[in-house]
């Protein structure tokens, strides 16, 4: 559990702190919140504005239940006695201020910093469990990874701390450039470069350079890590000083990998390749297409000095659980939940995972958002490969007409575009049989995990 005093908070603050109201000798703040009905005794509580609440109007509730403190940028009478109240004028920005002081004062940790179009979530947290075999790991929660999110992870950094794995979200230029200001990576992995966000950055050129941010903050002693299966690899790594680490399939990669066989849901055996080294593994992470996310965790992890023979064992047990689940359904079948998002590379994949498995194959797929101009050929390109990859393709969304023709045109022979969420939800129900899995996925707006709970119910 994290310690800071408040003469501490006060001095961290700087010149963002107006004014500070309430005792500063008393009992330190024990955790930090930006919800109030998260709030623990001792956290000290940031009322952030966002684009439906204003953490203000839920200051009472939060000094209710415990808080020692809050950040403000708007004045508040009858405060309690013993609670200390920060004024400042932006409450995100004194938040990210207290993160990257407490960063500061831990010198000598390892900060790796995790981006990527997709699969940085899942590379974040085998990275986290293969380097938790030899080092004390603070990693970012769930998906903490905005201008937000990575600050409250680093609030829980302590001195027992050796290495830190955050991941790394971008919506706009800028943005990566801003949490490495406050986190100061040593390593950076960049997973991919995808057309995702296109909407806001316009073409890959445009992502490229946003997730290259990582790249140019890294120190000329550190490591860039990237996807040397990626055409945008050298043009990142050219972003940068630092040490260039290759993973991926192809020669010219410093760490290389090779799917042995597959195990569907059980995990897949590959091979890894390093500095004349060589070793065979078996991973419990269900799916082929996260050999990049294991190859990316064994090259950080020997970036940082890990024994060959430690980074081998602990890929054999390193696994993220975070996203995709599986779930009995109606009929004695299977549900593949795989709901959380998605976008072009990461439905291939899935679909990819689905084929492996025994029985009837159905895929019930939603639109993929955020892709601008790049969502008619992403659509399309769905549809073919659930073409060579399902049995049954049921589609839902504005694209689902677009996906069935082109599923249709590659000779798919059972396609249905469905009217909404009911209607899938009745007609799974109905015709669900014992031996069939049914993959669910699409992109996070869509919520077809409301559709998963109704046939897992």
């Amino acid at each position: 559990m994290m310690a800071l005093s408040r003469q501490e908070v006060a001095r961290d603050l700087g010149p963002a702190l107006v004014a500070c109201s309430g005792p500063l000798e008393a009992a330190p703040f024990t955790g930090v919140a930006i919800d109030s009905r998260r709030v623990r005794e001792g956290d000290l509580f940031f009322a952030l504005r966002g684009q439906r609440h204003d953490g203000h109007d839920f200051l009472p509730q939060a000094i209710g239940a415990g808080a020692r403190g809050a950040v403000v940028s708007r004045p508040f009478p009858d405060v309690p006695e013993g609670v200390t109240l920060y004024h400042v004028s932006d409450t995100a920005r004194a938040l990210q201020l207290l993160a990257a002081a407490r960063r500061a004062r831990h010198p000598s940790l390892a900060v790796v910093g995790v981006t990527g179009s997709v699969g940085k979530t899942t590379c974040k947290e085998l990275t986290a469990a293969v380097l938790a075999r030899r080092y004390r790991v603070l990693k970012s929660e769930g998906n903490l990874n905005t201008e937000v999110g990575l600050p409250l992870a680093l609030l829980g950094l302590t001195d027992e701390h050796e290495v830190a794995v955050l991941e790394m979200a971008m919506f706009a230029q800028g943005d990566i450039r801003l949490l490495c200001q406050i986190a100061r990576p040593r390593l950076g992995v960049v997973t991919s470069i995808e057309p995702v966000h296109l909407e806001r950055l316009g073409n890959l050129g445009a992502i490229a350079a946003a997730k290259g941010e990582l790249v140019e903050a890294l120190p000329s002693d550190g490591a860039a890590i990237v996807n040397g299966d990626s055409p945008w690899a050298h043009r990142l790594l050219a972003r940068g000083p630092a040490r260039a680490v290759l993973y991926g399939t192809c020669r010219q990669c410093h760490l290389q990998g090779e799917v042995v066989e597959s195990h569907g849901l059980e995990g897949f055996t590959f091979r890894l390749r390093w500095q004349g080294r060589e070793a065979t593994v078996r991973s419990p992470m269900p799916g082929k297409h996260n050999l990049h996310n294991l190859l990316a965790a064994a090259a950080v992890a020997l970036s940082l000095g890990m024994e060959w023979e430690d980074v081998v064992e602990a890929l054999a047990c390193a696994r993220s659980d975070l996203r995709l689940r599986t779930l009995s359904g109606p009929g004695g079948s299977t549900i593949i939940d795989d709901s959380y998002n998605a976008s072009p590379a990461s439905v291939v994949a899935a679909l990819d995972l689905l084929a492996e498995m025994p029985g009837r194959r159905i895929a019930l797929l939603g639109d993929m958002l955020e892709l601008g101009d790049a969502a008619e050929e992403g659509h399309r390109q769905v549809g073919a490969h659930a073409a060579r990859t399902t049995d049954v393709l049921l589609l839902l969304g504005e694209m689902a007409p677009t996906v069935a023709a082109a599923a249709l045109a590659a000779g798919h022979r059972s396609v249905r575009v469905l009217t909404d969420k009911e209607e899938a939800v009745a007609l799974l129900s109905r015709e669900l049989r014992a031996g069939d899995w049914l993959l669910v996925k699409a992109s996070r707006a869509l919520a077809l995990e409301t559709v998963v709970e109704a046939l897992a119910r």
